[in-house]
C-alpha cells in the first residue's frame, strides 16, 4: 500500500492521542475496554475534526491549480464548512459556503450559532438555501462556483464530506497507519473500531487503511444517515476507488464495509432519545463531549453494543472520535435542563 505518493499539507498536530475510556468501560460492565481515538481534538485550526485529516491531502491540489477561493456545502451546522473556512483562513484564501436545510429541526438561532457561527466568525462568504439533505452534488453548489468564477475568482471545490472528490480517503488511510504505530507504542492492538457514517469516505479510508493488515471488517460504521442504503454504496464505492490508488493488493468487498443501521434515526440531525442518553453518559462519565447528530449516534451505537455482548469479552474497542462539539450549541433546548 502507497499512501507516500500523494502530497500532503499539513493542517493537524500530527498523531491525534489515543486515550482510554476507563470509567465509561466500567460503567458498562468492564468486560470490554473502550478507548477514543481524538480527532476532535487534532488541529487547531477552529477545532479540527474529520474533515481537517481529508483536506491535507486535498489542498495541495488547490495550491498546484492556483486556486483563490475554496467553495464546499453541507448543512446549517456542517462541521465540514466550519473546517473548510478554517484552512482557507489558514492558507489565506478567500471561502464561499453554500449552507443548506438538511435537519428538521428549528430551534429559534440554529442558523446563527455553533458551527455557522465559526464560519462567519472565519471570514467565509456563507449562502443559506433551503434545499434538504442529500449526500450528492447539489445545484446550489454548482451556482456559488460559477459567481467565483463570474467575479473573476478561481474556485477549489470540496464536495460534502470531501467524499465525492477522488482524495477523499486518503485521510483516513493514513488513520490506520497513525493507529498501526499507535499500537506499537501501547503494546495491543484494537480488535475493532467504532466510526460514525454518513457522507461515507471516513469510513471508507479506515476500511482500506485496515484491510492492509487483515481487519476490513473490525471497522463498525454506525449509520447517522437515516438513509443507510445509500451511505452503504457510498462507502463501498470510495473505498474501492481508493484501494485502487493506493494499491492495496486486493479488491475491496461487500463484506469488507460493516454498516449497523440502527442508530440513524429518527431522521438525519435529529437525536433519538437513546443517543441523548449516551451524550450524557459519556460526557459526565469521561468529560469527553459528543453531538446529536454524528458522535453522539456513534457513541450510542458502542454503548449499545457493549451491553448487549456484541464484542467478545476482553476486546479492545477504539471510538473514532471525529468532533463536532460546536454544534451542540444549536440544540440548546434539547440540553436546556443538562
Amino acid at each position: 500500500m502507497n499512501l507516500d505518493k500523494f502530497k500532503r499539507y499539513p493542517l493537524t498536530f500530527g498523531p491525534s492521542p489515543i486515550t482510554p475510556l476507563k470509567r465509561l468501560s466500567e460503567h458498562l460492565g468492564g468486560t470490554v475496554e473502550l478507548y477514543a481515538k481524538r480527532e476532535d481534538c487534532n488541529s487547531g485550526l477552529a477545532f479540527g475534526g474529520n474533515k481537517t485529516r481529508k483536506l491535507e491531502y486535498l489542498i495541495p491540489e488547490a495550491l498546484a491549480q492556483g486556486c483563490d477561493t475554496l467553495v464546499s456545502i453541507g448543512g446549517i451546522q456542517s462541521n465540514q464548512t466550519r473546517q473548510v473556512a478554517a484552512v482557507a483562513a489558514h492558507l489565506g484564501m478567500k471561502c464561499v459556503l453554500v449552507q443548506e436545510n438538511w435537519v428538521n429541526y428549528s430551534d429559534a438561532v440554529y442558523d446563527r450559532v455553533g458551527n455557522i457561527e465559526l464560519s462567519r466568525i472565519l471570514g467565509a462568504d456563507v449562502r443559506l438555501d433551503a434545499a434538504g439533505f442529500d449526500i450528492g452534488i447539489r445545484p446550489s453548489w454548482e451556482q456559488a462556483m460559477l459567481d467565483v468564477k463570474a467575479a473573476g475568482g478561481k474556485p477549489f471545490p470540496i464536495p460534502a464530506g470531501c467524499s465525492e472528490h477522488p482524495y477523499g480517503g486518503l485521510g483516513f488511510v493514513g488513520f490506520a497507519e497513525e493507529v498501526r504505530q499507535q499500537e506499537k507504542d501501547l503494546g495491543f492492538t484494537f480488535d475493532y473500531i467504532v466510526v460514525c457514517s454518513v457522507t461515507g469516505s471516513t469510513q471508507a479510508g479506515m476500511v482500506v487503511g485496515f484491510a492492509a493488515d487483515g481487519r476490513a471488517n473490525r471497522v463498525i460504521g454506525i449509520d447517522a444517515s437515516a438513509k443507510p442504503e445509500q451511505t452503504r454504496a457510498q462507502v463501498l464505492r470510495i473505498a474501492r476507488h481508493t484501494a485502487e490508488i493506493v494499491e492495496l493488493g486486493r479488491p475491496i468487498s461487500e463484506q469488507d464495509v460493516v454498516l449497523d443501521t440502527r442508530y440513524g434515526g429518527p431522521e438525519y440531525g435529529l437525536p433519538s432519545e437513546g443517543t441523548l442518553e449516551a451524550i450524557r453518559l459519556c460526557a459526565r462519565l469521561e468529560g469527553v463531549l459528543t453531538d446529536p447528530v454524528y458522535e453522539g449516534k456513534s457513541m450510542q451505537g458502542m454503548i449499545d453494543k457493549v451491553r448487549n455482548g456484541e464484542f467478545p469479552k476482553g476486546s479492545k474497542v477504539l471510538y473514532a472520535h471525529l468532533g463536532g462539539a460546536p454544534a451542540l450549541n444549536a440544540y440548546s433546548f434539547l440540553f436546556r435542563n443538562g
